[in-house]
């Protein structure tokens, strides 16, 4: 069971829909619905042009010649995913996402990913995929023939809270892709939160979190004037800040930032960027 509203938490749609599994006697209508589940989830719902797609795996595993975890495979071994996702981000980063894609998790902790760090440098890119596709894990959890799915969003015995909030670093809604849910972009999401073992806040997307990147800036000691005279500080963070140069050119609100407030400060703070149109996503006292 999923923690919470699934709609509030942003994971309705894949919640709400069952598994996609190959079984006996499908239509080529069929197949084809397959094949596009596995582009939309090892390929983080990005568009795929016609010319990006594996043609030749393709009619293989329309022929038979491959089952669903053969077909996945080919997916994440192709061109089209090594350069989106191993080129072109950093090694953690793309660490997160083949977890994200292939598992449907967020990584447990640091070990984890230490140790596919270590296939990267011994064995290469095609070997890493390979682990994640031949372990036990993935058999027990999706077989030879069910398209693996999002499933980090629900609580099960013996795993951490910690990575059940890490998930949400890496899936903010089914709409959004790998690459565009969040601020931060190709640069590792969770690298310091597993390190330190920190759990994350879940924000709902309705309230801005879908686009809020964590910044630099995660002191967890006081800050400011008056920060030792009101005993507390906040932490406000806040999306879809108004700015002046941004209306010029968009319609849209994309700017995010961070308030360190002293608690004699908030009401006046709230109520500046309720003004400014901002969407405050979290408030967190720091100690």
């Amino acid at each position: 069971m999923p923690f919470g509203p699934a709609s509030q938490l942003g994971v309705a749609r894949f919640d709400e829909t069952a598994p996609v599994e190959l079984l006996p006697g499908r239509s080529n209508d069929e197949a084809e619905s397959i094949i596009q589940a596995v582009y939309r989830q090892v390929l983080g719902n990005a568009y795929v042009m016609e010319s990006e797609r594996a043609a030749i795996p393709e009619s293989k595993f329309k022929s038979g010649e491959l089952s669903v975890r053969e077909f996945v495979r080919a997916v994440a071994k192709s061109e089209l995913y090594r350069t989106r996702f191993f080129d072109t981000c950093a090694r953690y980063r793309y660490t997160e996402l083949a977890f994200r894609h292939l598992l449907g998790r967020a990584p447990y902790d640091l070990e984890e990913m230490r140790a596919h760090s270590t296939t990267l440098d011994n064995k290469g890119f095609e070997s890493d995929i390979d682990s994640y596709i031949d372990s036990a894990e993935y058999q027990d959890t999706f077989g030879e023939d069910t398209v693996p799915f999002l499933r980090g969003y629900k609580t099960e015995a013996c795993t951490s809270m910690v990575q059940f909030t890490h998930f949400f670093e890496l899936v903010r809604g089914s709409s959004s892709s790998s690459l565009k849910s969040n601020l931060a972009g190709k640069k590792p999401r969770l690298n310091s939160l597993v390190i330190s073992k920190t759990p994350t806040s879940v924000k709902s997307p309705s309230a801005g979190g879908a686009l809020f990147q964590e910044p630099a800036l995660g002191s967890r000691t006081r800050h400011g004037a008056g920060a030792s005279a009101d005993g507390k500080i906040y932490r406000i963070e806040v999306t879809s800040i108004r700015s002046n140069a941004v209306n010029r050119v968009s319609k849209f609100r994309r700017s995010n930032k961070v308030y360190m407030v002293p608690f004699n400060q908030l009401s006046e703070t709230y109520q500046r960027i309720h003004r400014q149109g901002g969407v405050i996503a979290n408030v967190t006292p720091v100690n």
